[in-house]
Formats: structure tokens, sequence, C-alpha cells
């Protein structure tokens, strides 16, 4: 999967956290503290309570709400050049890739099984819907690029089921299940925050899960051979270092991949800037196009 519609990104407001300052309630004492020295104390109390924001807020997984809504924008800036990813239930079309049809807000293909899997999904929630008739040619296509069975209708009526709020949460529910849970889960067990766990989303979406040499499963066990993660005693930004570069060999694998943006000038600027918790705000360039998330101030 590479970079789809050529949309002009839009800055997007993510609110800030929150700093709580507890107010201590001490005894009284025989001198009264100075309006100076009362001061300092607030301040050092204001300055230990932010850093335990920064650390709390760094050690929330890809899986919190905010989170998730951010990886979300960022895979969308890379597949569809824009943020609005909710925009891309309906979105279909043959990039030639060698994967048929790529659609939806994950990039289902027709050639590559999660497609079938999603419209079997869907079917089996919603029995008889517009793309039920499809599962035939489906599964003949799986695992090539031919449209056999599918044209010249099957964009169409993929538009018009993009509209049922059924089939939205249908994507959603086959994003999170074959791509989302299991990166997030495999992040965690390796002691990865949350921009290592975005990092293994990326990877997982475009190279897809599986032991292959350039499937997910292929590029982690490349980069375990040269660096270990933090839950084995490793340096964490030693080791996501060694994943994006065996990343980027396994794009290059594919003319249709072979442009690394989504590597160099998004997920590793972060990684550069040490921004391991993935926090706002966030800038970066796809194919050159730059993209940004604030904080509200």
């Amino acid at each position: 999967m590479s970079k789809r519609i050529g949309l002009v990104a839009a800055a997007v407001a993510v609110p800030a956290a929150l700093v709580l300052i507890g107010v201590g309630i001490g005894r009284a004492v025989e001198h009264t503290p100075s309006p100076a020295s009362a001061q300092a104390g607030k301040a050092a109390q204001a300055g230990k309570a932010g850093k335990a924001e920064r650390r709390d807020a760094a050690v929330k997984n890809l899986d919190d709400p905010a989170k998730k809504e951010i990886a979300m924008k960022l895979v969308s800036s890379a597949e569809n050049s824009s943020l609005d990813w909710r925009a891309q239930f309906k979105y279909i079309e043959d990039i030639d890739d060698g994967r048929g049809y790529t659609a939806g807000i994950i990039g289902f293909c027709s050639g590559t099984g999660d497609m079938l899997e999603l419209v079997e999904y869907y079917t089996q929630v919603k029995p008889g819907n517009v793309l039920a008739k499809y599962l035939p040619a489906l599964r003949e296509v799986n695992g090539s690029d031919s449209h056999d069975g599918l044209d010249p209708n099957f964009t169409k009526d993929w538009k018009t089921a993009a509209q049922d709020e059924t089939f939205q949460d249908a994507q959603e529910h086959e994003r999170d299940r074959v791509y989302f849970d299991p990166s997030v889960k495999q992040g965690k067990s390796d002691g990865l925050g949350a921009l290592g766990q975005f990092i293994y989303y990326d990877a997982i979406v475009m190279h897809g899960p599986g032991d292959s040499k350039y499937s997910f499963g292929g590029i982690r066990k490349t980069a375990l051979s040269k660096a270990k993660p933090p839950a084995q005693g490793g340096d964490e930004k030693t080791y996501l270092n060694a994943f994006l570069d065996a990343r980027k060999k396994a794009m290059r694998s594919e003319e249709a991949h072979s442009d690394t943006s989504r590597v160099d000038t998004e997920q590793r600027k972060f990684l550069n800037e040490g921004n391991l918790g993935l926090e706002p705000p966030l800038k970066w360039k796809v194919y050159g196009d730059p993209f940004e998330i604030r904080a509200l101030a």
C-alpha cells in the first residue's frame, strides 16, 4: 500500500493534558514561611507534578483512545494524504501493487484475504448486504490481482456499503482484530511505548502479519537479530532503529512501497526527537507533504 489520494493536510487539534497540582494540608509551625519561600515551595510542587504528569503520559499505550486516534491519523497521512481517516471508509481503487483492489480505512485488499474476511464478517452481522453477492468472486481472486467477478460494479457497491454504519463498524472491527490489537499486544510484550507500538502497527498494516521475510514477523525477527527490545534488557531507541532499518529493507523490496518517507520523515523523526510516548505536538512529512497534530495551549 502506498500513497493514494493527493489531499491537502489539515492541522488537527488534540486536547493537551491537564496538570493537576495537589494542595497539601500540614500542621501549623512556629515560624510562618516568608512569601518568597512559600512561592518557591509552590513552584517546586508544580515542577514535581508536571514531571509526574509527563511520566504518566509517556507510559500510555497506543490503545489509549487519544493515542489510537493519533495512530489512525498518522496511517491515513501516508495511505490517503489526509488526516481525515473516517473519510476513507468509501475509498477503493487498484493501485497496481499486485494486490488487486485496495479499499477502506486500512487498505483491505482483494488479493490478500483481508477484504474477503471483512466482507464475510459484514455478511455475518448483516446478511443480504450489497457486497454479499461478491463473496464467491472474492474467494476466487484471493492471492491474485484479478478483478474477475468484481467488475464492473464492485467499486460502486463498495461506496454504497460505506454509507452503512454497520459496514463502517465492520471495517473498524477487522482493523482491530487483524492489525491494531496484535501489534499493540506485541509492542507491550516487547516493552515498547506508544511510539514503538505505532511503529509495529504501521508495519503490520503495510506488510501484513505472518513470519515470512518481509512480513511483520520477519521484520521483527531481523530487528531482534540486531538489538534487544526493552523487555529483554535492551535500549528502546536502539531496538526501534534496528526495526526501522529492517522495515525500510522490506519496503524497498517492492516498487509500490519504495518511497520510505513514512519511516524517514515520520517515524524516525519522532524517534530521533525522543518522543517514545508519541506525545503531541507532532510534525512530520510523508511524500514531501507536511502534516501536524497540535495540542491546545
